[in-house]
C-alpha cells in the first residue's frame, strides 16, 4: 500500500518541482545578466556654469617670475571675463627643499592660485601631472571648458572666452593646433618604449595650449586607472581621446609648437614666450587690441590639418597666407 502511494506521489512531486524551476528560469531568461553600461562620455555639469573656461597652467616650483608675469598680464583681464574664468598654476611638491616649500606656501597665501600636487615635479612626471590635474579639477570645480597651457604661453583670454560663449556648448570639443605625423622615438630623451599603437603619434593637439570640454576631462579622470601614460603629455591626451566621440578643431591661431612661428595678430595662444615678450604683447594688446601692433613676423609656415588624408599626410606647410 505504502509502496503504491509512493509510486503515485513521487513522480507528480518531481514533475511539479522541475516545472516550477523551469518556469523561473524562463521568467528571467529575457533579463540582462548585467545592467547596460553607461555612456563613457558624460555631460558637463552645466552648460551654464559660471566658469566658462578653467585655466590650468603647468609650472615648476622655481618659475616664480613666470607666474608673476602671467598674473600681471594675460590673466589680468577685465571684470566680465575674469568672472567667467578660474586659473591654477600646477606644481608638484614631492621632495622639494624646505626653503622652496616655504616660498610656495607664502605664494599660495598671497594668491591662492597654486594647485600643489603630491607628486615629483619633473619631466618624467609631466604626463602624470596633467592627469592628476584633470582628476582634481573634475572632482572640485564646475566648468564648461578647460585650457591647458604652460607657464611660457601667452593667451588672448578675452578672445577665447568670447568665442566659447558665442557658440552652443560643445561637450566633445578638443581645440588646438593638431599634429598627426609626429614620429615616435625609440631612443634618446624623447624615447617612448610603451607606445605600441603606431610608429607615429595618433593625432593630438600640441601641448603649448589646447582646450577640452568638461565631458572629455571627466572621461579621462574617470578612466585614469586604465590609461597608459606616455612620456609626451600632449600625445598621451590625444591617445586617451582617440577612441571616443571628439570634435577635433584644428586652429592656426594656436601657435603652440615647440618653437613659435613668429608674431601674428590673429594668434590667440602663443607658446615659447619669455616674461619680457609676454609683457610686451600685453602692453600692445591693451593699447591697440593687437598683440603685434604693426610688427608682425613669420619665422616658419603654418598648415591647415587635412582630415581627409591619412595622418602621415595631414600637415603640409605650403600656404604662406596662414598666420
Amino acid at each position: 500500500m505504502l509502496i503504491r502511494l509512493v509510486k503515485q506521489v513521487v513522480p507528480c512531486l518531481i514533475t511539479f518541482v522541475l516545472g516550477y524551476n523551469l518556469s523561473q528560469l524562463l521568467a528571467v531568461s529575457d533579463k540582462p545578466l548585467h545592467p547596460p553600461p553607461k555612456s563613457p562620455i558624460l555631460h558637463a555639469i552645466s552648460p551654464h556654469s559660471t566658469i566658462e573656461l578653467l585655466i590650468v597652467i603647468i609650472s615648476s616650483p622655481a618659475n616664480v617670475q613666470e607666474r608673476r608675469t602671467i598674473r600681471s598680464t594675460w590673466l589680468d583681464v577685465a571684470g566680465p571675463i575674469k568672472k567667467r574664468t578660474k586659473s591654477y598654476f600646477v606644481i608638484g611638491t614631492n621632495n622639494l627643499e624646505s626653503k622652496v616649500s616655504r616660498e610656495l606656501d607664502l605664494e599660495q597665501s598671497a594668491h591662492n592660485d597654486l594647485l600643489l600636487l603630491p607628486i615629483e615635479d619633473s619631466y618624467k612626471q609631466l604626463t602624470n601631472k596633467v592627469l592628476e590635474t584633470f582628476i582634481y579639477v573634475n572632482a572640485s570645480v564646475k566648468f564648461n571648458y578647460l585650457l591647458k597651457c604652460d607657464d611660457d604661453t601667452f593667451v588672448d583670454l578675452a578672445t577665447l572666452v568670447k568665442e566659447l560663449e558665442n557658440q552652443p556648448y560643445n561637450p566633445q570639443l578638443y581645440w588646438g593646433f593638431f599634429d598627426g605625423r609626429a614620429p615616435v622615438f625609440t631612443t634618446g630623451k624623447w624615447a617612448e618604449p610603451q607606445y605600441k599603437l603606431c610608429d607615429k603619434y595618433l593625432p593630438y593637439a600640441l601641448g603649448g595650449g589646447y582646450i577640452v570640454a568638461h565631458g572629455l576631462v571627466e572621461y579621462i579622470a574617470n578612466n585614469a586607472h586604465l590609461l597608459l601614460q606616455y612620456n609626451s603629455e600632449d600625445a598621451s591626451v590625444g591617445a586617451w581621446l582617440a577612441p571616443v566621440k571628439v570634435d577635433r578643431k584644428h586652429d592656426v591661431r594656436f601657435d603652440t609648437e615647440w618653437k613659435s612661428r613668429g608674431c601674428q595678430n590673429k594668434f590667440v595662444v602663443t607658446h615659447k614666450q619669455s616674461p619680457g615678450e609676454m609683457k610686451l604683447k600685453w602692453k600692445r594688446l591693451q593699447r591697440s587690441g593687437l598683440i603685434c601692433d604693426g610688427v608682425e613676423t613669420k619665422v616658419r609656415l603654418s598648415y591647415n590639418y587635412d582630415w581627409s588624408k591619412p595622418p602621415s599626410q595631414c600637415c603640409v606647410r605650403e600656404d604662406h597666407s596662414l598666420p
